[in-house]
């Protein structure tokens, strides 16, 4: 995905000020063994393509005034009540060096699993994205959760997952839980009413 730049030379809140007036959101890019730079977006392009997923999780060829680096957003500020992009972050990515990522993760197959099927359970995502280590070029767009084997009362958790080629999740603690399914209270007891 490729993202439009401007290099800026002015800093500071009024200078911050008057490039949101003129349409544009201050920014930076950092990282690698280059000096950070200073940087202007277009609002509108940046305020839509945050809207995107693949924004968020994927290598972004940014261009600036004509150089273009490779680099993955990692935070931006959003004013509290208006539609507006405050400041975005961006980091240059080194190919050879490896990326901590957050990677969303996507739910398939639930209306055919046995938990929704037959025992008309509610699967529950625990988790919506996952950590993951990679070099830059295995970075995944998102990780697919496979729910058609999950039983009810079962979980799947992230040493279930089938991670891409050269992705490692990064986990802390015990194999976190990603999905789980859960039969509904009220299903017990008409089902016993039934009887």
């Amino acid at each position: 995905m490729k993202v439009v730049a401007f290099a800026r030379n002015v800093q500071g809140t009024g200078a911050s000020r008057r490039l949101r007036h003129a349409g544009q959101t201050p920014g930076i890019i950092y990282g690698g063994n280059q000096p950070a730079v200073n940087i202007a977006l277009d609002h509108n392009a940046l305020f839509h393509a945050l809207k995107k997923e693949v924004f968020h999780s994927s290598i972004l060829d940014m261009d600036v005034d004509g150089k273009v680096e490779k680099v993955l957003l990692r935070d931006f500020q959003m004013h509290a009540y208006k539609q507006l992009v405050l400041h975005a972050d961006f980091q240059r990515v080194d190919p050879s060096k490896k990326i901590h990522v957050k990677v969303p993760l996507h739910f398939v197959n639930a209306d055919v699993s046995p938990a929704v099927k037959l025992a008309s359970a509610v699967i529950s995502h625990v988790a919506v994205e996952l950590d993951v280590e990679c070099l830059p070029a295995d970075l995944p767009e998102f990780i697919e959760v496979d729910l058609s084997k999950l039983e009810a009362g079962q979980s799947i958790h992230v040493s279930a997952l089938k991670l891409p080629k050269g992705v490692s999740a990064v986990v802390h603690g015990d194999d976190a839980t990603v999905a789980i399914a859960v039969k509904p209270a009220g299903a017990t007891s008409a089902d016993a009413e039934a009887k």
